[in-house]
């Protein structure tokens, strides 16, 4: 039996002072999204976290380099423990904290949120994909940018927590480059809901939200194409419209479709958007990189523990080249 999401957050607790911190981390990134603040969000980490000792150390960095770009660039950690997986794979650090099959959830529900809240004592944002509603409420309360994947944006079970969440939450388009599920999964967790769910006691309960305006679309490229491009952001701009989603902001995932799988092209979509914002695009609010210590990925052994600092999921680029697209960023913006 697992523990309650109370219990946990009882184990480890949320201080007042972090707590004020990530209050203070949402309220700017909704300035940024409503247009009051102009400032580009960068969500930047690994595909997925592994290692505790490797995740912090990569926290370090981007802490220092946040303070470098603050006064131009809003960055945000990305800090993910469940991977959504078409067949079969590594499910994340929850679902598997000792990369070995054993499946203890018990254990890495605790490592999550001990690790949430180290990095968010560090004074940096976090994002995390919520692809388990019932898991998300063991640490939602750290984070400051939520996304909802390209499997799960058509899932009402989704939309509907996003409606509820007190943070920002992006929905990525679907894998094969449709827009449409991630326009509809904006209208649905922008109006209220009624749903059951899991509550801080554990219990099952009812719950009522007021819809979630901060939704907005991730684009993230499929189906063999990118769709970063101007005439690609145009196309959204107008989808949105017709819509009614006309404030709706957009961030653009450079990885995966993006990318078309090759981390190594994450530098093309952020530079376009880079352009796209010096020529005066103000509909794309910011943009997503895979990145980590060591660039590419490694494989996962039988019976060898996976190296700290590099991916054992998606491939990401390197720190060293997360910080020169930075700082070039800070500087010609």
């Amino acid at each position: 039996m697992l523990p309650s999401p109370g219990m946990v957050a009882a184990e480890y607790p949320l201080s007042r002072a972090c707590a004020t911190g990530i209050q203070e981390h949402r309220r700017k990134l909704c300035s940024i999204l409503d247009g009051s603040e102009d400032l580009l969000v960068a969500i930047l980490g690994p595909c997925s976290i592994h290692d505790v000792e490797g995740a912090l150390q990569y926290a370090e960095k981007l802490k220092a380099l946040s303070q470098r770009v603050s006064s131009k660039i809003f960055i945000i950690m990305r800090v993910y423990f469940e991977k959504p997986r078409t067949t079969l794979g590594w499910k994340g650090l929850i679902y598997d904290p000792d990369i070995n099959g054993e499946y203890q959830i018990e254990k890495g529900i605790l490592v999550a949120r001990k690790l949430m809240l180290q990095i968010a004592q560090m004074g940096l944002p976090i994002a995390t994909e919520l692809l388990d509603p019932v898991s998300s409420s063991f640490f939602v309360e750290a984070v400051t940018w939520a996304g909802i994947g390209a499997r799960t944006s058509e899932s009402p079970t989704h939309r509907q927590l996003a409606s509820g969440l007190p943070c920002p939450v992006g929905f990525k388009n679907s894998t094969d480059g449709n827009l449409q599920p991630a326009l509809d999964a904006l209208l649905s967790s922008r109006a209220c809901h009624s749903f059951i769910g899991v509550m801080k006691n554990g219990h099952i309960g009812l719950f009522r939200t007021k819809g979630n305006p901060y939704a907005h679309i991730v684009l993230r490229g499929g189906g063999g194409k990118t769709n970063y491009g101007p005439e690609d952001i145009a196309l959204t701009r107008e989808r949105l419209l017709k819509a009614g989603l006309n404030d709706s902001p957009i961030i653009v995932d450079c990885s995966h479709g993006n990318s078309k799988r090759d981390y190594r092209n994450q530098r093309l979509a952020f530079e376009s958007i880079l352009a796209q914002r010096l020529a005066g695009e103000r509909a794309v609010k910011g943009l997503m990189l895979e990145s980590y210590l060591k660039e590419g990925k490694q494989p996962l052994l039988e019976n060898r523990k996976p190296e700290p600092d590099i991916s054992i999921t998606d491939a990401c680029i390197s720190w060293e080249e997360t910080e020169s697209l930075i700082l070039d960023a800070y500087e010609r913006l």
